[in-house]
């Protein structure tokens, strides 16, 4: 596994932005490795507009313009962009795909997370464009491994722990999401293309309190794209719905917002844990 690498040779980087706050934390770990121009493509309904102010130019796009995305990053000769920030699933539902989008979907057997973005992928590369791991500046930002924040785990707590990654990690070999929610040796909820927030909310209804997220990557995690990410959002969906507990991978796992996300576990007193990942296939 290549992830969270550091370039700080980086004169120049193009920056495919989602939304939330990771393209802010992305750009502003990038400027502090020494990245002088960052050339954002955005998207309508989906990137914060004050990314604008932080980057030192900005494209706007409708999800689905593959063809202008390209051309936009040739036109600048950008040689190395980052996929940061993602894209609502009801907005990947609702694409008015251009003709090289659809070119590419007719090409998919399957379109998900990693067939999309794989093909996208391909596409960069095709134009001479190197797509970087997501976690490329971010190595501060991700997960250690043992208790992170909120009240120390109790034993049976960490045997739940291991129950629960132990099925996040079969949801995630068989594509169907990454995140599950548990209690007590039970599965309440499977993530799927809802998202790990919509999983969280269904899980703690039926868990009553201190239910569990595990939160994996997948089997062999393409790190260009799809990493794991923990945020605040994701902390203030677990206190308002009754989870106590996020069990995380470490080293692969994104807290965002890190001081913030820190602070609120303790305040809410809830449990962040990183557990060590199992070794991929190919011993990465």
């Amino acid at each position: 596994m290549n992830s969270h690498m550091e370039r700080s040779s980086l004169d120049c980087c193009g920056l495919i932005a989602g939304n939330g706050v990771y393209p802010f934390e992305w750009v502003r770990n990038a400027r502090a490795n020494g990245v002088g121009r960052i050339v954002a493509v955005a998207f309508e309904k989906e990137t914060d507009p004050a990314l604008a102010s932080e980057v030192d130019e900005i494209i706007w796009l409708r999800v689905g313009q593959m063809g202008a995305l390209l051309k936009a990053l040739a036109d600048r000769q950008i040689k190395q962009a980052i996929m940061a920030g993602q894209i609502a699933p009801d907005n990947l539902f609702d694409l008015r795909p251009d003709w090289k989008a659809l070119m590419m979907l007719a090409k998919l057997p399957r379109r998900n997370a990693e067939t999309l973005f794989g093909a996208i992928a391909s596409e960069l590369s095709a134009i001479g464009v190197e797509l970087l791991d997501a976690t490329t500046f971010m190595k501060a930002a991700l997960a250690s491994a043992g208790h992170i924040a909120g009240p120390k785990p109790k034993q049976r707590q960490l045997d739940d722990f291991a129950f629960g990654q132990k099925i996040a990690r079969e949801m995630a070999r068989l594509d169907v999401g990454q995140s599950v929610v548990v209690k007590n040796g039970t599965v309440l909820a499977v993530e799927a293309f809802e998202g790990t927030n919509e999983a969280i909310k269904r899980g703690g209804r039926l868990g009553k309190g201190n239910a569990i997220l595990a939160k994996v990557s997948k089997p062999n995690q393409d790190f260009r794209f799809d990493v794991p990410v923990i945020g605040l959002k994701t902390l203030e969906t677990a206190k308002e719905a009754g989870v106590g507990f996020l069990v995380l991978e470490a080293d692969r796992t994104l807290l965002l917002e890190r001081s913030k996300v820190l602070e609120a576990a303790d305040r809410w007193r809830i449990t962040i844990y990183g557990r060590e990942p199992e070794r991929d296939s190919d011993g990465s």
